[in-house]
């Protein structure tokens, strides 16, 4: 009777292993139907809550990383923060020269003069508003994108590429190609400083960058715009804006963590480039491909209950 109760079960496992074998390749399907309606080169990375599942496509492909090392610099300035070698309440000064640009900037906006902001207002602005003067401040008090390099080559991530600071990426449209990441490494990253299970960063610094992550306010139209109203997500976008002889656009990136009703989460990276369509076309790439995300983590969670 016990050999027929164990048998039964491995049946019953092996079934359940089948199908949500089924579901994962259905869902891959799914997404390379919706990118199918595009003209743009995409890549994306799913991950389940521990990391056991993956989705992967393109994912050998270097893709510009635009604002979304905003979120890598963050990590650093945490970092340095931890070790005592800076502070959140520090007082940072913005010159008026920072302020007198024409990048993206609610520092500029709000300040025309220059100001002096403390360091954890100034990391506020830079991850969740992708303010650009403020990211190329923080990478000024690091010492440059080298520093953070470093430190991610440190950790043992491979395949990123931190080379320069905004004004400079911005200044000309092919260098931003020397900022680059594979989604794979996009949703490592994401995984381990969320899950912070070496404990990388201090309590009071994961809470301040993943809250921080959570109340982003750009790019509401990509991971985020088409989940259910008031899922939580944390996340950090990217645009390239578009170039005005081939009105190419290079970059619409979104990468975070989303929430589930069942209290877990998931990861996901969406970086789509050599995109032919409007940034608001470009963006709908990245909502699609997340809910149908979201959908199959909500589903297959149900089958487990």
């Amino acid at each position: 009777m016990i050999q027929k109760l164990s048998s039964l079960t491995l049946l019953i496992l092996l079934a359940c292993q089948i199908s949500f074998g089924q579901d994962k390749a259905n869902l891959e399907s799914k997404i390379n139907a919706i990118l199918s309606n595009y003209d743009a080169k995409v890549g994306v990375a799913i991950n389940n809550n521990d990391f056991s599942e993956s989705i992967l496509i393109n994912s050998e492909h270097p893709f510009p990383l635009q604002s979304t090392y905003k979120f890598h610099l963050g990590i650093v300035i945490l970092d340095q923060v931890d070790q005592g070698k800076l502070t959140l309440d520090q007082p940072i000064s913005i010159s008026k020269k920072s302020v007198t640009t024409d990048m993206y900037s609610p520092i500029k906006d709000k300040y025309p003069n220059g100001t002096t902001l403390p360091l954890h207002e100034v990391l506020r602005y830079t991850i969740a508003e992708s303010d650009n003067v403020g990211c190329d401040i923080l990478f000024e008090l690091l010492g440059g994108p080298d520093f953070v390099q470093k430190y991610f080559d440190d950790q043992g991530y491979q395949d990123l590429s931190i080379k320069l600071i905004e004004e400079i990426q911005q200044a000309n449209w092919d260098l931003q190609f020397d900022n680059w990441t594979k989604v794979k490494t996009s949703n490592k990253i994401l995984f381990d400083y969320y899950k912070n299970s070496k404990q990388q960063l201090s309590e009071a610094s994961y809470k301040f960058l993943w809250d921080t992550m959570r109340s982003t306010s750009t790019g509401r139209n990509r991971i985020k715009g088409l989940l259910p109203q008031g899922t939580v997500v944390a996340h950090k976008t990217g645009y390239s804006g578009v170039n005005k002889t081939t009105q190419v656009i290079a970059a619409v990136n979104d990468i975070g963590v989303v929430s589930l009703p069942n209290g877990e989460v998931f990861y996901i990276s969406v970086y789509v480039t050599d995109s032919k369509e409007t940034e608001p076309r470009s963006a709908e790439i990245i909502a699609k491909v997340s809910k149908a995300a979201y959908d199959y983590f909500v589903v297959n969670s149900n089958k487990k209950k």
